[in-house]
């Protein structure tokens, strides 16, 4: 099953409390692999601003991206937060997240599935 369809809902919505239960961790660990507060990934209203919200479903769009040449979610987990990317410097996708640069990623992980070098 795809990690967008179990963690991003009809509406868009990502709930950190469900990334949470999927790699079996805490909101307070939510918000420190995302980068973002704790108030953001806890208080309703920040949870449902529009920068939460796309930094949270671009992890799940990173994740969802390298489940299938990681195996599993949590295995794409522990990718997200510790392979080094040496077109970045050797910084992880967790770093790049952190300072904003989701997209930066996403665009690497789509040269890599269509046959790109890293």
């Amino acid at each position: 099953m795809q990690l967008t369809t179990q963690l991003i809902d009809d509406s868009g919505f990502v709930s950190p409390k469900a990334v949470a239960d999927q790699f079996h961790t805490t909101i307070k660990e939510v918000a420190a692999f995302s980068g973002l507060s704790q108030d953001s990934v806890s208080k309703r209203d920040r949870v449902r601003s529009k920068a939460t919200q796309k930094r949270l479903r671009d992890i799940v769009l990173i994740l969802n991206k390298v489940k299938p040449w990681c195996g599993a979610p949590m295995q794409a987990f522990a990718w997200y937060r510790s392979e080094q990317l040496p077109g970045f410097g050797d910084l992880t996708a967790e770093d790049l997240v952190k300072r904003g640069m989701a997209d930066a990623v996403l665009d690497y992980l789509s040269e890599l599935t269509e046959g790109g070098f890293a």
